[in-house]
């Protein structure tokens, strides 16, 4: 497996990841996707392909520039949204490389944080803690407290809590949180 930068060429090879990889609710993620591109949010994007000269794509990792209502002032950071990982694939170890490439990435770029909404138990044994437990407030109460997390980076200092603030395609898009019924039932059980 090759893990490498998106090229213009390889769009059409993306939103088909991602559409596979979400499933019903792909054609949203790929909404999402596409209201990224069309601003100035993406910072990062990385696909992962097979290395077996047919360069089939196999997954894909964005970070988009959002920011932390910090007391002292507005602080860029990022946020991985989405991963994805084609379902015949999954459970392989692309996820893991695309996230670890994801943090490297976000090191590199001098970012003090990478904010998430996911599972806990997945995204936790990669390196993330629940945001709260660092003084970071979640975008929107239908984000699960649980699911709001946080890798905190070597830019981070210690002022540098409050509110995550998303870019605008995240809303437009109604990508942040869950809905009901599936809110009521995490909520619930």
């Amino acid at each position: 497996m090759i893990l490498r930068p998106q090229a213009v060429s390889d769009l059409d090879a993306v939103r088909a990841v991602v559409g596979a990889a979400f499933g019903e609710e792909g054609p949203g993620v790929v909404r999402l996707l596409d209201a990224l591109d069309a601003s100035d949010a993406t910072v990062v994007s990385l696909v992962a392909e097979e290395d077996d000269g047919q360069g089939e794509l196999l997954g894909h990792v964005r970070l988009s520039r959002c920011w932390l209502d910090a007391r002292e002032r507005l602080v860029d950071v990022l946020v991985l949204s989405p991963l994805s990982v084609h379902p015949d694939r999954q459970g392989a170890g692309i996820g893991t490389a695309l996230v670890a490439a994801a943090l490297g990435a976000a090191r590199a770029c001098g970012a003090p944080a990478l904010f998430l909404e996911g599972s806990p138990d997945y995204y936790g044994a990669r390196g993330f803690t629940r945001a709260a437990d660092h003084g970071f407030v979640r975008p929107s109460v239908r984000i699960p407290e649980a699911a709001f997390q946080v890798a905190v980076l070597p830019a981070h200092e210690p002022w540098m809590t409050g509110a995550l603030v998303y870019t605008d395609a995240f809303w437009a898009t109604d990508s942040v949180g869950l809905r009901d019924p599936l809110l009521a039932r995490l909520e619930s059980g």
